[in-house]
């Protein structure tokens, strides 16, 4: 197995002598906005990077995502806000002095500069001695699986190498925070789903804090201990992968980190925690809420469910909530069987996982769809 392929959690090599946790290593972005003279492109975006944590800025493009990263940075001055590292402002400190390391996607390495050399260049900048800063560029080197690769230039290395050259670059001065704007987005499916994997273990073996910023949302669930979700400039909601999955605040976010089903409704009551609402053929549904809040001040509300929490009901099978349909298609993914049905008036995603079939069914046959209450989501633009 290749450099290019080599999981690096599964290498031996001694962990990086850890910092001790506290929150002068965390990062406070607060209300901070952009606006290069008409509307903000970035907008009152607060979050605190904690010590030792994946942070994912996942949106669109024009979502405000790079230049909330760039505003990190140093390389953009926010209109309003401040940002700050263990509570001291550094909104006016020029990037060089902010102790961060930075990878882009072009990974801008030094192309006249040898593999070695690139990696040593942040601590030869700081002044360390020439021994001290080879043998440490060296060390990082190994880290990764490019032993014996110093000598060579970038152009001579896979696009999977030179990203690994840019990351240990980017990590050999010690930073306080790794900040990483789309680093994987010119890589292949297969050696993206790799290094995924590899910048994670990376992470947690140096203990290090990692903003990230990308539009894949996969990507996000793989490597993110937190996401902060991003919609023309503005986070709509932040939390942990599951929590953002399976607990969406809006019909964006629902339908932006994954698939599903969104069902128009109006809601008829709540207590604070499910709603009793009605759906567009009369159908009466209980889903989940995020707060009243919402209710009150939300318009468009639909139900969404995914389409794994969906069921094709035997007979004699019930959910709390059936609809009734006509098959449309169905389709062999492998390992999930994906079944779309007319009903409410649109197409129902339904996905089974496992070789368990439900019936036989042809094109055209009725069904009946059902879903339980704990996987229902009542959502709304607002």
């Amino acid at each position: 197995m290749g450099p290019d392929n080599a999981s690096l959690a599964s290498r031996t090599a001694p962990p990086v002598a850890a910092r001790t946790a506290g929150s002068q290593y965390d990062l406070d972005m607060i209300s901070v906005s952009k606006s290069y003279g008409g509307p903000d492109v970035v907008s009152d975006v607060t979050f605190t990077l904690r010590h030792g944590e994946f942070l994912t800025l996942l949106g669109p493009s024009g979502s405000g995502k790079t230049t909330t990263l760039l505003m990190v940075a140093g390389f953009e001055h926010p209109t309003a806000g401040d940002i700050r590292v263990g509570g001291r402002s550094i909104v006016d400190e020029p990037p060089q002095r902010r102790n961060f390391g930075i990878v882009f996607q072009s990974y801008a390495l030094f192309p006249h500069m040898s593999v070695l050399d690139n990696v040593e260049f942040p601590l030869r900048m700081r002044g360390v001695a020439k021994p001290v800063r080879r043998a440490r560029a060296a060390e990082m080197l190994d880290r990764v699986g490019l032993r014996g690769f110093g000598a060579r230039r970038p152009r001579q290395l896979s696009g999977g190498q030179q990203q690994r050259v840019a990351l240990v670059r980017a990590l050999v001065f010690e930073p306080t925070a790794l900040l990483l704007d789309e680093p994987l987005g010119a890589l292949d499916k297969r050696l993206r789903e790799n290094l995924q994997l590899e910048i994670k273990a990376i992470q947690r073996r140096m203990g290090i804090s990692v903003l990230y910023v990308t539009h894949d949302q996969e990507e996000a669930m793989v490597m993110s201990d937190r996401i902060a979700v991003m919609r023309d400039g503005r986070i709509v909601q932040i939390g942990s992968p599951v929590e953002v999955y399976s607990h969406p605040r809006t019909t964006f976010v629902a339908n932006f980190l994954g698939e599903t089903n969104l069902f128009r409704c109006t809601p008829l009551a709540s207590d604070g925690s499910f709603a009793r609402v009605q759906l567009s053929d009369g159908t009466l549904s209980i889903a989940r809420v995020a707060s009243a809040a919402d209710i009150n001040r939300g318009t468009d509300f639909k139900v969404s469910v995914r389409p794994e929490d969906l069921a094709i009901l035997n007979e004699g099978e019930s959910r709390e909530t059936v609809v009734m349909g006509r098959l449309v298609d169905r389709t062999c993914l492998g390992p999930t069987m994906r079944y779309a049905v007319d009903a409410l008036g649109q197409v129902i995603v339904v996905n089974r996982q496992g070789s368990g079939l439900w019936p036989a069914l042809n094109q055209g046959d009725p069904v009946r769809v059902g879903w339980r209450r704990d996987d229902a989501q009542l959502l709304s633009e607002e």
